[in-house]
């Protein structure tokens, strides 16, 4: 189970949306590379990092402060936003980011996930956001007429490294993620998921370290962590409790 801290772009700057809206950003930090190294200071083993401008403009838009978030940090990054063609998904590759993340590319153009599954074998991710069960696209400015299970469907045996279902309505909100259609849509399809949305604090945390919820890749964590609710040290150290085996089964018993 990893915890991916979110750094979340708009014009160059870390914030936090609630629901998904540009117009409602609260700025945390405005060097996204020092909070970068903050969060791999505090144990974190990956980055999420998405270009908000990038995602409703469809193309990258906050291209310096992500290059300087992967020189200033070690640890693998996975990166969304306005990623929407190879040559995007090679540039950002190459430059030194572990995974990209498709989202509105794979609604649209489903074709290029596989594509791009073939050409990067473990470093392409899908990311679903889903507002009432259906699919939102373009910066989640407009709701398609497809369930966010049948797009998860649609990659099955494409070779995608993990799934990103994001529960908007919970995005920012602090309301607690969305375990139960989470949990649903990791049911259903042999890719990793990961869960994001409205994480909130160690309640969430506890409910991600109990045995139902192994079968999830990840959790993402936004604003809980940059207003304090969230100890990173706390919930690293839970997770980590939760994965190690039983003394019994070291043992051999």
């Amino acid at each position: 189970m990893i915890l991916f801290p979110a750094i979340d772009l708009k014009d160059g700057a870390c914030v936090r949306l609630l629901q998904g809206d540009m117009a409602r950003a609260t700025v945390f930090n405005d060097d996204p590379a020092a909070q970068a190294a903050a969060f791999a200071a505090a144990g974190f083993e990956w980055l999420h990092i998405v270009d908000l401008n990038g995602a409703f403009a469809g193309r990258s838009e906050n291209t310096k402060p992500v290059e300087a978030i992967l020189a200033a940090v070690d640890i693998p990054v996975q990166l969304g936003g306005g990623i929407r063609d190879m040559a995007g998904i090679d540039a950002w590759l190459a430059r030194g980011v572990t995974r990209v993340i498709l989202g509105t590319a794979a609604l649209r153009n489903p074709e290029l996930v596989i594509e791009a599954c073939r050409a990067h074998p473990g470093r392409i991710a899908v990311g679903i956001d889903a507002r009432a069960g259906l699919v939102a696209v373009e910066g989640w400015a407009e709701t398609a007429e497809t369930k966010a299970v049948d797009l998860a469907r649609r990659f099955e045996d494409a070779g995608v490294a993990a799934i990103i279902y994001t529960d908007i309505a919970r995005d920012g909100m602090l309301a607690g993620l969305n375990m139960d259609e989470t949990l649903a849509l990791a049911d259903v399809v042999d890719i990793p998921v990961i869960a994001s949305g409205g994480l909130k604090g160690m309640d969430d945390i506890e409910r991600l370290a109990q045995p139902d919820a192994a079968r999830l890749a990840g959790a993402i964590a936004g604003r809980a962590l940059y207003d304090g609710r969230l100890d990173p040290k706390a919930a690293l150290a839970r997770l980590r409790q939760a994965a190690a085996p039983s003394p019994s089964i070291v043992a051999g018993r």
